[in-house]
């Protein structure tokens, strides 16, 4: 074989290892680089995503900061307000006098409304009771509020400001109706969706008036307080409902208000509530 020929021997290949370290920097600098682009969503492509999926997603959804417990509260909302806090003192004839001028403004609020049929307001003694039907508030199966939902919402806790120092205690009840006339409603789901109704109407209540949050309550009652037969959609849609009862403060008794026998029941020095819905 030609000199020229023969193949000429490797000098010991010092330095490839610094082609395939550098190759490998490079691939993981692309993975990094990768990671971050994936992790950046684009917030009007997620949100188009979402309503594919549910067209009830609302557009500004509540963000819950991590090592939260909720949304934090807005500082200017209920401004001067001590959660918890005893109102200032007032005669009875003024709560009395507050809660008549409270009915009355309901009352003509639900007869101008465009639901009016759907609002209902009565008086009792040292209370006021709205019924608000479901068609209302919110959509289908569902406990997102509707427009019209959060407009009624509005004006009311609006009204309820009006009167807020006379006021002991705002309970919202949120019951369903019974789809299937032969079989009750899955017992969960059922609850669920109540409580999440009464809550959200609790929510939206608290975010728009001046009333001491520790004076509102929400409760979900399900199907199991009907005010009608579940034989038919008609009487189905009234027990689809979300009902308000806003009692005025009592001073002629201490431990009428709602605070204070919460207090005194759970150091067991109260009674068993004789007033329990």
């Amino acid at each position: 074989m030609p000199a020229f020929m023969k193949k000429k021997k490797s000098g010991g290949g010092g330095a490839n290892w610094m082609d395939t370290y550098g190759d490998m920097v490079t691939l993981l600098l692309c993975f990094f680089v990768l990671l971050y682009s994936i992790s950046v969503i684009d917030e009007v492509k997620w949100l188009a995503l979402v309503k594919s999926f549910n067209p009830d997603a609302v557009d500004n959804p509540t963000e819950i900061p991590l090592g939260t417990e909720g949304p934090v509260a807005d500082p200017t909302q209920g401004a001067g307000l001590q959660p918890g806090a005893m109102p200032e003192a007032v005669s009875q004839e003024e709560i009395d006098g507050a809660m008549d001028m409270l009915y009355e403004k309901l009352k003509e609020y639900s007869e101008q409304s465009d639901s009016a049929q759907s609002i209902e307001t009565i008086q009792g003694d040292g209370y006021v009771f709205i019924s608000l039907e479901n068609a209302v508030i919110f959509d289908g199966n569902s406990y997102n509020l509707r427009k019209e939902g959060e407009k009624v919402l509005g004006d009311v806790a609006t009204i309820f400001t009006e009167v807020a120092k006379y006021i002991d205690e705002i309970r919202i009840l949120g019951h369903t109706a019974q789809a299937s006339p032969s079989r009750p409603n899955y017992p969960l789901e059922d609850r669920m969706l109540s409580s999440n109704r009464a809550a959200m109407a609790t929510y939206y209540i608290q975010e728009n008036s001046e009333i001491d949050p520790a004076r509102i309550i929400s409760v979900g009652y399900g199907q199991h307080r009907p005010v009608a037969p579940n034989d038919d959609e008609a009487n189905r849609s009234h027990n689809r409902r979300v009902e308000i009862i806003i009692t005025g403060r009592n001073v002629l008794d201490d431990l009428s208000d709602s605070i204070k026998r919460y207090e005194a029941l759970r150091t067991g020095e109260g009674s068993a509530p004789t007033d329990s819905l």
